[in-house]
């Protein structure tokens, strides 16, 4: 149950399902969690909260390339940019 005022996290277009829960793996391996799978109730909220802060960077950088027309691809979530 989702407390009031908070969001429940629902996927709005299901066919990205897959590529956001590879997305998320590959943060978490760059972060340093080999094995980001099954139980994570063991890990530090601050290893969590790095593979979502990274996984949110990433889109932002993909969508600022497509509003800007780039000729961005699925590759701009798996290899920034540096700025």
């Amino acid at each position: 149950m989702v407390a009031q005022g908070q969001r429940s996290s629902q996927v709005i277009v299901p066919q990205a399902r897959q590529a956001l829960d590879q997305l998320k793996y590959e943060v978490a391996q760059e972060v340093g969690i080999p094995n980001y799978q099954g139980y994570l109730g063991d890990l530090p909220s601050r290893l969590n909260g790095a593979v979502g802060g990274n996984m949110v960077r990433r889109m932002i950088q993909f969508a600022e390339q497509q509003l800007a027309g780039g000729a961005a691809t699925t590759a701009a979530f798996r290899q920034p940019t540096q700025q």
